[in-house]
C-alpha cells in the first residue's frame, strides 16, 4: 500500500461543483487486478464521521477517470483495509 503525501484531486459532484477531495490513499489488489484510490471530501454524515469514498483508477495516466466499484467483493476488501488502518490508527 502506498502512503500519499498530502494530495488533493477536484471533482464535479452531481450539480456540476466542483469538489476537493483528499487523497487518504491508493493500492493495487493482487486479487482483482485492479487500482484503488480511497479519498475524502471532508465533509461528514448524521453521526459526524468523515465521509470517505474509493473507487477504481488507473495510475498510469496523468488525468485518471475514476470508476465506481460495483462488485460487493472488492468493497469487502477496501473496507478490510480501511478498518485495519483504523485499528492502527487507534493503537
Amino acid at each position: 500500500m502506498e502512503e500519499l503525501k498530502k494530495s488533493t484531486f477536484t471533482v464535479k459532484d452531481e450539480n456540476g461543483k466542483d469538489v476537493e477531495c483528499d487523497v487518504l490513499f491508493t493500492f493495487d489488489s493482487e486479487e482483482t487486478k485492479k487500482s484503488y484510490i480511497v479519498y475524502t471530501d471532508n465533509t461528514t454524515d448524521e453521526n459526524g464521521n468523515v465521509k470517505v469514498f474509493a473507487s477504481i483508477y488507473d495510475p498510469k495516466i496523468e488525468n485518471p477517470v475514476l470508476e465506481p466499484i460495483t462488485d460487493e467483493k472488492e468493497w469487502k476488501i477496501i473496507e478490510t483495509i480501511i478498518e485495519t488502518l483504523q485499528e492502527e490508527k487507534n493503537s
